[in-house]
């Protein structure tokens, strides 16, 4: 019997994915078949390349000033994202740029979405940073990837939670991870802020780097403020992904459904990884019940 693990999108969210491979790892379910969408697609490259514990380890040790600095203040119409600073992580943490996803003992896809017609791409074989590439290439952050002649962007955009790719793939017993339950209007800010003065060189530079950083992660701001280009970005990519994972798991819902409880996470807010780890083991906890009475049932 081949158990699937369909790891949704939900960019800094994503870290709960960690989690829930983790807690079932603890529960002896090792899936077969991993697909992912966006950073489903990135942690579960990182999982099957047997990567994974380094990644959990350097998100944890992130801070909100070395999550900024992966993206491009003086950034071009194309994105934020500083695309080198990327590469380079992905090879240490994900794969390789020669890694290739047929040598991967188990089977892997990731999804992403041809820009001009709108249509599915499943990625099975060829090159893994391509395929986890083009899955997290969120509009508006990253630029669009072109592969065969085609420009691809991020999956989230056609299928949040690909239980359908496992599905096809073959899995018997598909586990699903939606990480996009409760956030619509999540990141648009009503509270006013107070900022206090200068009274020293240690005030001069945590303003700084807090000026630096919020370009990146707004501060809360008066109700009457708009949200800022990134906090637009963010609720509109939510609401789609919202209505998106609902209307495709009604039509092919999975064996078991997790939803860690992460609408307090931002979209860009990759520090906060001990938060989400946490939350995706203890989203598993919740399901224990539902999870070994599918696996009694159909073993």
């Amino acid at each position: 019997m081949n158990i699937g693990l369909a790891l949704g999108s939900g960019s800094a969210r994503g870290w709960s994915h960690i989690g829930v491979i983790n807690a079932l790892a603890e529960e002896g379910i090792t899936p077969d078949i991993i697909c992912g969408t966006s950073i489903g697609a990135l942690v579960g490259a990182s999982y099957v390349y047997n990567n994974l514990q380094d990644l959990e380890d350097w998100a944890r040790s992130l801070t909100k000033f070395e999550t900024a600095r992966f993206f491009d203040i003086n950034a071009s119409l194309n994105g934020f994202v500083d695309t080198s600073k990327f590469h380079h992580f992905l090879n240490k943490y994900v794969a390789g740029d020669n890694s290739e996803i047929e040598s991967i003992d188990k089977t892997y896809a990731a999804v992403a979405t041809e820009l001009e017609t709108g249509r599915e791409v499943w990625f099975t074989e060829g090159s893994v940073l391509d395929a986890v590439w083009s899955s997290v290439s969120l509009p508006g952050l990253f630029p669009a990837i072109k592969r065969n002649n085609k420009w691809l962007v991020d999956g989230g955009l056609v299928n949040p939670v690909p239980v359908s790719v496992c599905r096809a793939l073959g899995a018997d017993i598909v586990i699903a991870v939606n990480l996009n339950g409760d956030i619509v209007g999540k990141h648009v800010q009503k509270t006013t802020n107070h900022k206090k003065e200068d009274v020293g060189l240690v005030d001069k530079v945590t303003n700084f780097v807090t000026e630096y950083t919020t370009a990146i992660f707004p501060e809360k701001k008066p109700e009457q403020q708009p949200p800022s280009i990134l906090e637009a970005i963010a609720s509109t990519i939510n609401i789609t992904q919202d209505r998106i994972t609902r209307s495709r798991m009604a039509g092919d819902p999975p064996d078991i459904l997790l939803s860690p409880k992460l609408s307090h996470i931002g979209l860009l807010e990759f520090y906060r990884a001990d938060e989400s780890i946490e939350e995706g083991a203890m989203s598993v906890q919740r399901m224990l019940p539902e999870i070994k009475h599918v696996f009694d049932t159909n073993y």
